[in-house]
């Protein structure tokens, strides 16, 4: 790898290092851009990392010819463990100003974009992987799960939209209503990701469907805006969200309530024919 540039994420004392394949000589001149993020101990999604990440995408589209993104992890057992959620409890706006703009700025991204999972993508570093173009996973090491049903914490809509837009029907289901873990292997069979493997697979899989050259037209960005609009909306619509959460809560209430009423009153009945 020859190393082209490095961007600090001063909070862990951890950098993104952008390199380029040096391997083969082709795959050199086809200007492949490797993010290896290296945020101790998990990679969590922190303001800190992402001002990181969004610059590093930023250095690469103003600076360097046109090409494909891969990003990976520089810490073995973790791509991404997800948000640090005391940090995004307590940073005013986190959301609107952070973790949406960085899923906009890879959903809409000018080059291509391919995801290296070398190890576990939990919960928000599972929903970051699904914002990428293409994805391709470790088979001997790491799982993807989106566990916040275990931990008990609601999904915003941009978070769930983007599954629901890649993912078939039962596989969605079974994302977000079991938690479950998939494998490599599990998450090729449903669809998740493009291919298993190392560095190597992710290589292999850029020179196959030929993505060196998609962004050269300058439209590459502008064909996944429309082809995204929905998840788009998501993303730019967080009033609009937050808005309708708020609407069915109520109408979730009122239903409770007229179900506990409904309960209570065939006790009372019941105990009255005793």
């Amino acid at each position: 790898m020859s190393t082209l540039f490095s961007v600090p994420i001063v909070s862990t004392d951890g950098f993104i290092v952008c390199t380029n394949p040096t391997a083969h000589k082709e795959q050199k001149q086809r200007n492949i851009y490797v993010l290896t993020i290296t945020s101790p101990k998990d990679n969590r999604l922190t303001p800190t990392l992402i001002d990181a990440l969004l610059l590093s995408l930023d250095i690469i589209e103003h600076y360097y010819p046109k090409g494909v993104i891969i990003t990976t992890s520089g810490i073995a057992k973790f791509y991404s463990n997800g948000l640090d959620l005391e940090i995004a409890i307590n940073t005013d706006g986190f959301l609107e100003k952070w973790m949406w703009p960085l899923f906009r700025r890879l959903l809409t991204y000018t080059m291509p974009t391919v995801c290296f999972l070398n190890g576990h993508a939990f919960a928000g570093g599972f929903i970051l992987a699904m914002y990428h173009d293409y994805r391709v996973q470790n088979p001997e090491q790491g799982f993807l799960c989106l566990n916040e049903l275990e931990l008990g914490v609601p999904l915003q809509t941009p978070m769930m939209q983007i599954f629901r837009e890649k993912l078939t029907p039962i596989t969605f289901r079974n994302v977000v209503l079991e938690a479950h873990r998939f494998t490599g292997k599990d998450s090729l069979q449903a669809g998740i990701v493009d291919a298993v493997g190392g560095m190597d697979a992710v290589l292999r899989l850029i020179h196959e469907r030929k993505l060196f050259d998609k962004a050269a037209t300058g439209i590459y960005g502008t064909m996944k805006e429309d082809m995204y609009a929905r998840v788009l909306e998501s993303l730019d619509g967080h009033v609009k969200n937050l808005a309708w959460r708020e609407k069915i809560e109520k109408k979730k209430d009122a239903m409770q309530r007229r179900g506990l009423q409904a309960a209570e009153r065939w006790e009372r009945e019941s105990k009255a024919k005793l």
